[in-house]
């Protein structure tokens, strides 16, 4: 796992180069709406392409992480498919009802059922590397997806020069973020974390929860500023030490959330002793929001390390797809063509 967090930038630029070289043909009819439909961590890039695109794209951009597909999804519709595996039944059954729903659809996989089916059927896709876990590609699933946005027309962002930037931030700091995460880690290895962000950094905390889950082996909350200022907080009313309060922060964070988490802390601090916030640096969205999230892999790990556990094993989710095995999946046949 820490060669794997440690090629970050590496991937970055693989996954720049595939988008770069990826044969897309472009939709016959208006895109009116955008859908990513995966879960875990290939879910997790289409959460952070909606709020990096979120003030630049003129419709709506969801994430989809179900069996079904919502109401609204037509032939004016880009539904982009993305499972690392190829072979992940809930983005399956959403694929087919893409289909059916002569959706735009476009693949981004390493193989499996995906991509035999996009071959099947002509439709466009991006082949990026296999044989990793799937937490550990975040760069090569986010990446394309804003390559098919701007190959479609759907935003103007410069996102490779930010990207780029966000390489030569991390190559640069990195052995500054190693002796930080691991020095986080020693504070809260065995801590029960409540993490909070302003909103439009949300899948910062959720990668970070994520991983916590997945690497570190440990249950984690997480909530949004200002939305739990008008609910999660009444429930801080007990002293509890175990709890360990991790602030993600932005310098140009909205000036009345800089002062809700002022306040917050102070609040915090009466029933618990550790709150520690993590800066970000960068000169964009992309740059902050990946040295955030480059920060918590690196904490995750070494909470593993802490814990003594094996970052890599996912025996439980392993023994949830077995059981399911057991049992026969029916999925929505697509549909034939006349």
């Amino acid at each position: 796992m820490d060669n794997l967090i440690a090629n970050f930038t590496t991937q970055i630029k693989e996954a720049l180069q595939i988008g770069r070289e990826a044969q897309l043909n472009k939709p016959e009819i208006e895109i009116k709406n955008v859908l990513v439909s995966g879960l875990g961590g290939s879910g997790i890039g289409g959460n952070l392409v909606q709020q990096i695109v979120s003030e630049n794209i003129k419709i709506p951009y969801n994430v989809n992480k179900e069996y079904s597909l919502p109401a609204y999804i037509s032939e004016n519709s880009l539904v982009i498919i993305s499972s690392y595996s190829g072979n992940t039944e809930e983005t399956l059954s959403a694929f087919t009802k893409a289909l059916n729903a002569n959706a735009k659809i476009v693949c981004v996989s390493s193989g499996g059922r995906v991509i035999e089916i996009a071959k099947e059927k002509r439709l466009d896709h991006i082949l990026i590397p296999g044989g990793m876990p799937p937490r550990t590609c975040l760069a090569y699933s986010f990446i394309q997806q804003l390559f098919i946005l701007k190959r479609y027309g759907l935003i103007d962002i410069d996102f490779e020069s930010q990207l780029e930037n966000t390489i030569t931030l991390l190559d640069e700091n990195e052995n500054d973020i190693k002796v930080q995460a691991n020095e986080i880690s020693n504070k809260i290895c065995e801590m029960h974390p409540m993490i909070y962000v302003c909103s439009d950094m949300e899948t910062v905390a959720v990668r970070f929860r994520q991983q916590l889950n997945e690497n570190s082996k440990m249950l984690a909350c997480h909530h949004v500023i200002p939305e739990m200022n008008h609910n999660e907080l009444v429930g801080w009313r007990s002293k509890d030490d175990s709890i360990a309060v991790i602030l993600f922060r932005n310098e140009n964070d909205f000036d009345r959330n800089q002062q809700r988490i002022e306040i917050c802390k102070e609040i915090f601090s009466e029933y618990t002793n550790t709150i520690i916030e993590l800066w970000s640096k960068g000169n964009s969205f992309i740059e902050r929001a990946i040295y955030l999230i480059h920060l918590g892999d690196w904490i995750s790990y070494y909470n593993a390390i802490n814990r003594q556990v094996d970052a890599i094993e996912v025996n439980v989710i392993d023994r949830l797809k077995g059981e399911l095995a057991k049992s026969e999946v029916v999925l929505e046949q697509p549909a034939t063509e006349a």
